[in-house]
C-alpha cells in the first residue's frame, strides 16, 4: 500500500432549504460578492432570486457574471477576473454545474495575475494567490463542488485543457438535490456518465491494495446504476436526485484515490472531442469508454475487469474470466445507451475522423498516456475509430 495524504476542507451543506446560512457563509469573506453562473437557468427555476435575496439580506454588494459556457471559454474567465479586480470583489458564489464553477475557480486565482489566465491553465504560469470561492451546484455531474480542479477550453485553437491548486478548492458548497429537479434528461444521463467516468479512472489503476477504497467506488458506480434510470423516470425523485449528488461529490474529492498510481486516459481523450467539436463532456465520455476498456483488456488485467463485472454489474462469476470482463463491458455499454439513452458512438453525432491524428497527439501531448495501460497515439487513433 503506497503512502499518500488525503485533505479536503470544503464545507457540505447538504439538503433542501439550507440557503438561510448562505449569507453569513458569505460574510465570513468580505462584502463585494460575484454571482457566477451560466445560460440562466437559475432564473427560470427561481434559484436566481433566492440566492439575490439571500445575499442582499445579509447586507452585502452583489456584482454578476453569467453567460458562462457549457465548455467554459477562457474568454469568459479572463472577462471575469477583470471585473473582479474592478469592483474589488472578496467573494465569488458559483451557482450552476461543473462548467460555472470550473471557470470560477479561475476566475478567483485569475484575479490575482496580471497576465491571461490561460497561462494558469496549461502551466505557464505559478498559482499565487485566489479568491475565496462559495458554490451551488444544480448539476450531478463533475464534483468540482469539493475538490480543486477546473477544466477551461480555447476555441480558437481547439485546446481544452484541466488544471488545479488548493487554493481554488471551495470554501463552502450547498448541496440541494432539489435544485437538479428541473435537469433534462440529456443532461441528467450525461451527468451520470460523468460521474460513472471519474470512478472508473480511478478503479482502473496500477494498484490494487486499498480494499475501502475499491468497495467505495463500486458502491458509488453501483448507486449511480440504480439512481440514474429513477431520476429520468421520476425527475423530482428527491432520493435519487440526492444519492447522484452526492455520488458525484465523492467520485471526485479525493478520497477514492487513496495514493494510488494513476493517470487518467479517457479524459485527456474525450477533452479533444469537446475541443473540437463542442460536445457534452459526460456524452463523450460514454461514447469512448467502452472501446476504451475493450481496447486496454488483456490477460494481464483481466481480472481487474472481472472484479468490475461482478462487483458493479453482478456478472456470473462461474464463467471463464475473460467471458466475465467482456460481459461486464457490455454491462456498461448497455447500461449507457439503452437505460439512459445516450447515443453509442461518434458517428450519431456527426463526428467523422477527420481530425483524428490531430487529436490522438494532442491526447498524448506529443508523447502516450501513462495510463492503465501505455497508449501510443496509433493507440489513440484506434480507439477513436473504433468509437465511429
Amino acid at each position: 500500500m503506497n503512502s499518500f495524504v488525503f485533505q479536503n476542507t470544503t464545507k457540505l451543506v447538504f439538503g433542501q432549504d439550507q440557503l438561510s446560512s448562505l449569507g453569513q457563509e458569505l460574510k465570513k469573506y468580505g462584502s463585494n460578492v460575484l454571482l457566477t453562473y451560466g445560460g440562466g437557468s437559475i432564473k427560470k427555476m427561481g434559484l436566481y432570486d433566492k440566492v439575490v435575496a439571500e445575499v442582499k439580506n445579509a447586507g452585502l454588494e452583489l456584482f454578476e457574471f453569467g453567460g458562462i459556457e457549457p465548455n467554459p471559454r477562457i474568454e469568459s474567465v479572463n472577462a471575469a477576473a477583470a471585473l473582479c479586480k474592478e469592483k474589488k470583489i472578496d467573494v465569488i458564489l458559483a451557482v450552476g454545474g461543473g462548467s460555472t464553477i470550473d471557470a470560477s475557480k479561475f476566475i478567483a486565482a485569475g484575479t490575482y495575475y496580471d497576465g491571461d489566465v490561460w497561462d494558469l491553465v496549461v502551466g505557464e504560469a505559478e498559482f499565487t494567490q485566489a479568491l475565496p470561492l462559495l458554490t451551488i451546484l444544480t448539476l450531478s455531474a463533475t464534483g468540482t463542488e469539493m475538490n480543486s480542479g477546473g477544466v477551461i477550453s480555447r476555441v480558437s485553437t481547439h485546446e481544452k485543457y484541466g488544471n488545479g491548486h488548493p487554493i481554488m478548492l471551495p470554501k463552502v458548497s450547498f448541496l440541494d438535490p432539489s435544485n437538479t429537479f428541473t435537469v433534462n434528461a440529456f443532461q441528467t444521463a450525461a451527468g451520470a456518465a460523468d460521474i460513472l467516468s471519474h470512478v472508473i479512472e480511478q478503479y482502473f489503476n496500477l494498484d490494487t491494495e486499498l480494499d475501502i477504497v475499491d468497495e467505495m467506488m463500486e458502491s458509488i458506480m453501483r448507486s449511480v446504476i440504480k439512481n440514474a434510470p429513477i431520476a429520468l423516470k421520476e425527475p423530482t425523485n428527491y432520493e435519487a436526485r440526492a444519492n447522484l449528488m452526492y455520488a458525484s461529490t465523492w467520485a471526485l474529492n479525493g478520497f477514492v484515490r487513496g495514493g494510488k498510481r494513476q493517470a487518467w486516459t479517457v479524459h485527456p481523450m474525450e477533452h479533444e472531442l469537446s475541443a473540437y467539436y463542442d460536445i457534452t463532456h459526460g456524452l463523450g465520455l460514454a461514447i469512448l469508454t467502452p472501446p476504451w476498456m475493450n481496447y486496454v483488456l488483456s490477460e494481464q488485467n483481466v481480472l481487474r475487469f472481472k472484479r468490475f463485472a461482478t462487483q458493479v454489474f453482478n456478472i456470473d462469476s462461474n464463467q471463464d474470466d475473460m467471458k466475465i470482463a467482456q460481459a461486464g463491458i457490455k454491462a456498461l455499454s448497455d447500461f449507457l445507451q439503452n437505460v439512459l439513452q445516450l447515443p453509442g458512438n461518434l458517428s450519431l453525432i456527426k463526428i467523422d475522423d477527420t481530425y483524428f491524428k490531430e487529436m490522438a497527439r494532442k491526447a498524448c501531448d506529443d508523447s502516450e498516456i501513462q495510463g492503465f495501460m501505455t497508449l501510443t497515439q496509433k493507440d489513440v487513433e484506434a480507439i477513436f475509430r473504433n468509437c465511429l
